[in-house]
């Protein structure tokens, strides 16, 4: 089925996801002039309580604010420089063997989210609580169906009550990395668990008060620092995010492959939330910080309180094209790159701007979304690369850390981003 017969304008059109992709797409398809726009998110309430932190590069920021999804409104930290430490003995800090630019805004979840949520028509009909079991295509559309009962193929009243089924001129998957609408339009696509775990936090500013370790400065690091504190088999990364109020928090992932035991059983994509860690995993956590960490940065970490500490299981994939006939994916429902890439968020962000460009060109020129679908696509193969390139060196095949210098450091990164598309690839106009 041919996308460009789509009459964008006045059309009927499912975001499923309404994280910041769908949100986003949202907003792409209605800057498009579509008629009908409907959000089906599977959570509830609280997504603006979300404080995970992200960071979006200078440039890419510039290209995203040219584009009208990103400006100085949304709250952000401006970050310059990336310090690298080891432990060594007692020290607070550890020793820091080299400093690399470092030019990105950070951003926590939340506000991100409400900015863009915010700036949605009120038209939009935005429904939280509401998964989306299974997607079709139709002669002219696509259909959703909704609920816990039947899709097909089963008379009223066998197997529970029938979902209802809602049909679209077009549907936008922006349900993230279990995407039903990836699944119907590329079946075959699975992620692919990379063998080691994101361990993440966010420490609000009035706990860095308990942060005292012995010849502690008063200032350990300066707001514009990144720190990548390295050690054997993993890292971690902190960096401040703005915290809703005015203030700032302490954002923290740190990856490492969990413990034997464990008892994780992670081929089939999933994460664990807050309050669901196993006391392996918390001792396993406990040992990173207290053993191989220097004491202020293992400290800070040991601040979050365990019923905060959530995982994400490093996932990667990404769909060999973003279109299927009236099915288009977006964010992670398309790729889902390793965060080393410090890309992600950018990347939802430009497949909405793309799409918007899309859906615009596409009454007069074919094929104009499926263009997208393969510059989308191909972008996404270059961020999936970079993530697996840059996870050896800093997790699965980690080096002699306290042997390298500025010049070892330095070799190594370029060594990894040969293509030079940290922070994500410049959108094409």
């Amino acid at each position: 089925m041919r996308t460009d017969s789509i009459p964008v304008v006045g059309a009927d059109i499912a975001v499923v996801g309404g994280s910041i992709a769908g949100c986003a797409t949202a907003l792409a398809a209605h800057r498009a002039g579509a008629g009908r726009i409907t959000v089906f998110e599977r959570a509830g309430a609280h997504l603006a309580d979300r404080g995970v932190g992200l960071a979006v590069h200078n440039s890419r920021y510039a290209e995203l604010t040219a584009a009208g999804y990103m400006d100085a409104a949304m709250p952000w930290v401006q970050l310059t420089t990336r310090r690298w430490y080891v432990r060594e003995g007692a020290a607070p800090l550890g020793r820091q063997i080299a400093a690399l630019p470092f030019p990105f805004r950070s951003y926590c979840w939340g506000p991100l989210w409400q900015e863009l949520r915010g700036r949605l028509p009120a038209t939009t009909d935005f429904r939280t609580g509401t998964p989306v079991r299974e997607v079709r295509a139709t002669a002219n559309g696509a259909a959703l169906h909704l609920g816990d009962g039947p899709s097909s193929g089963a008379a009223d009243g066998a197997g529970g009550a029938p979902s209802t089924i809602d049909r679209f001129d077009l549907v936008i998957g922006a349900d993230g990395y279990r995407s039903v609408v990836r699944e119907a339009a590329f079946p075959e696509v699975r992620p692919r668990y990379a063998g080691y775990l994101a361990w993440r936090g966010a420490v609000p500013a009035e706990r860095l008060a308990a942060l005292d370790p012995p010849g502690l400065p008063p200032e350990p690091w300066a707001e514009e620092d990144c720190i990548y504190a390295v050690f054997p088999g993993g890292h971690v990364i902190l960096y401040r995010i703005p915290d809703g109020r005015g203030g700032h928090r302490a954002n923290w992932v740190l990856y490492t492959t969990p413990p034997a035991d464990a008892g994780l059983r992670l081929d089939t994509p999933t994460s664990l939330p807050p309050g669901t860690l196993t006391d392996a995993l918390h001792s396993h956590l406990r040992h990173v910080t207290e053993a191989l960490l220097p004491p202020c940065w293992g400290g800070l970490i040991r601040l979050t309180p365990p019923q905060e500490v959530f995982i994400q299981p490093m996932y990667d994939f990404t769909a060999p094209r973003y279109t299927a006939g009236r099915l288009v994916l977006a964010g992670d429902a398309a790729t889902v790159a390793r965060p080393h890439t410090g890309g992600g968020a950018v990347k939802a962000l430009q497949d909405a701007a793309a799409l918007e460009a899309a859906l615009l060109a596409a009454p007069e020129r074919p094929g104009a979304l499926d263009a997208y679908g393969a510059e989308r696509g191909a972008t996404g193969r270059t961020m999936v690369e970079l993530g697996r390139r840059l996870g050896r060196p800093l997790v699965q095949e980690t080096p002699d850390w306290g042997a390298l210098d500025q010049t070892g450091v330095e070799s190594l990164w370029s060594a990894a981003d040969g293509s030079g598309a940290f922070g994500g690839r410049a959108l094409q106009s």
